[in-house]
């Protein structure tokens, strides 16, 4: 038996054939060493980056997961609070206030980390179903995913939509099955309902040590060593770990003879019945590899992350109008998300940019594709939750922050290349409507500016009566959405609305011969003038179909994705 501490060895990276004495610091340094060096550079960045997604039903501490990442990733010393930030006990991820009250994730945030040679971008997405948009959009700008699991309750609703959009996207997902100090359901049968439920191979890299308080870590099956873990003040610290053998004589000592009796049976099981992991039926989405651990007490949360930068792939190529584009390619980025009002220091608008290709350096001059416009790039940051810096340089897989002066929207290229376009982003159709009426009409101004800018960010779709009325319909997936926009309606524009439900229930957008639908009470238009009606049962729908096949009643605009 031996005893560790929380210090893992880098992993070795690929040869890129430089000198050891070349100078690295920059492209230009590099371009001075061999002729091809700039390519060099490029491909070793690619190599290096692990860019990934968190996914999972709400409650089952995905954003505890995150939080310990960061910490074992050496972005933050204490779970809760940024480095440096002395106070702050909150959640990282979750920046806004109504985050915090509310203890869940509205909305997508990226991190970034360095861990044993790699560069590490986290996209923590919200659980909760009301902003699937926004965690759908986000799964655009991943290269794999990691799928957590309440050890409790195993897969669940959230869970399967989740796994659909990665498995449809062609996403390797990692599976963390967490809240293993708690009671949990029996693992092999947690297996067999990812499984089943699922249709996708679970194969464990890790197995439990108990649950509940008798939890004591977890058996690594390809390296063949227990690790122990020692339980810390709620989880602010990295848990000590002690590695022991399954047959060495201190297993006993550790955790028990039961438990230690028990490990070895269900091993012996494991290895007897179970297939081996694949790494390329994980690449292909064939197979998921199964962790299992407690986030709260960092339990096997290091263990996954040291095993995460091997088996995650770096940036792969992206399908556009002209063919997949390979991450080597001159630069490129796509727009995945919009963000008002990140910082309180600056109020103003960041649009995530993905690095699709090649090399992206501050000031250089690019195409807006959609638009044709040429851009500058010189407000460009990196992103830790609300705080940016100064960025200079970034490679494929990096999420940049851009400055938003109102030119962005989602789904936009910015490229070397002004041909480029990609396939539609995803859209939902709105479920549920209501009505809103400013408290204050002084405020008219105020009111606009917010809801045009939360509106881009999609956390509503606005309609616009064409019958005269002032004051918009909202539709959102969920009634949260709505508690979302009237919440950051106040705190950021300092404008008080109130909301009211409203019976309609269905959206549809209208193409054909639309000069009929003028005289319908439930005539509107979307934030782009584009004729809509809005309906209050499928019955309202279909009969008004009937009556008007000239028009093509629609759930999305032809030109946007449905999910």
């Amino acid at each position: 038996m031996t005893t560790t501490d929380s210090a893992l060895p880098d992993t070795a990276l690929p040869d890129t054939g430089l000198p050891d004495t070349a100078d690295t610091s920059s492209p230009a340094a590099l371009a001075s060493v061999v002729p091809n060096v700039a390519d060099a550079q490029l491909e070793r960045e690619i190599l290096r980056r692990r860019t990934f997604a968190i996914i999972s039903h709400p409650d089952a501490g995905k954003t505890t997961i995150t939080e310990k990442l960061l910490l074992y990733g050496g972005a933050i010393q204490q779970a809760g609070s940024v480095t440096a930030r002395e106070g702050m006990r909150h959640t990282t991820s979750d920046w806004m206030s109504i985050e915090q009250q509310r203890g869940i994730s509205i909305s997508s945030s990226a991190l970034t980390f360095e861990y044993a040679g790699r560069h590490i971008n986290l996209l923590d997405t919200p659980g909760h179903q009301d902003f699937s948009e926004d965690t759908y959009r986000t799964l655009t700008a991943a290269d794999s995913a990691l799928m957590v699991l309440d050890a409790a309750r195993g897969v669940q609703a959230q869970t399967e939509k989740l796994f659909a959009v990665c498995r449809n996207r062609g996403i390797p997902i990692l599976t963390f099955i967490n809240k293993m100090d708690r009671p949990a359901v029996d693992p092999f049968e947690l297996l067999e309902q990812v499984e089943s439920t699922l249709g996708i191979a679970a194969i464990p890299l890790t197995w439990p040590i108990g649950d509940g308080p008798d939890f004591k870590g977890v058996y690594d099956l390809q390296a063949k060593q227990v690790l122990v873990f020692e339980r810390t003040a709620r989880g602010k610290q990295r848990a000590p770990v002690q590695v022991a053998g399954l047959h060495d004589p201190e297993l006993h000592r550790l955790v028990g003879a039961d438990l230690a009796a028990k490990l070895r049976q269900d091993v012996e099981l494991i290895e007897g019945a179970m297939d081996a992991f694949d790494q390329n039926a994980f690449l292909s989405g064939e197979l998921t590899p199964v962790f299992f651990g407690s986030a709260m007490n960092n339990f096997g949360v290091e263990h996954f992350l040291s095993r995460f930068v091997d088996l995650a792939p770096p940036p792969g190529p992206t399908e556009t109008n002209l063919g997949e584009r390979d991450p080597e390619a001159p630069f490129a980025g796509f727009i995945f998300k919009l963000q008002a009002n990140m910082s309180k220091a600056h109020r103003d608008r960041t649009a995530y940019m993905r690095v699709m290709s090649g090399h992206f350096a501050r000031g250089m001059d690019v195409t807006h594709t959609r638009t044709g416009r040429k851009l500058r790039l010189s407000q460009a940051h990196t992103l830790f939750a609300q705080d940016r810096e100064k960025v200079e340089d970034a490679y494929p897989g990096d999420i940049v922050g851009l400055v938003n002066p109102g030119v962005f929207q989602i789904g936009d290229v910015i490229s070397l290349d002004a041909r480029l376009h990609l396939p539609g982003f995803p859209r939902f159709t709105p479920e549920t409507f209501a009505t809103l009426s400013l408290r204050d009409v002084g405020k008219r101004k105020a009111f606009m500016k917010g809801l045009t800018q939360l509106a881009e960010e999609g956390v509503v779709q606005v309609f616009y009566p064409t019958d005269g009325a002032r004051d918009p319909y909202l539709g959102a997936v969920g009634p949260l959405q709505f508690e979302v926009f009237q919440a950051r309606l106040a705190e950021e524009y300092s404008v008080e609305v109130e909301m009211h439900l409203t019976s309609y229930e269905l959206v549809r957008w209208l193409a054909g011969d639309t000069a009929s639908v003028a005289r319908f009470a439930r005539h509107v238009e979307d934030d782009q003038g584009r004729p809509v009606m809005l309906f209050r049962s499928s019955y309202d729908l279909d009969y008004t179909q009937q009556q008007h096949p000239e028009i093509e009643f629609l759930p999305l605009p032809k030109d946007l994705t449905r999910v």
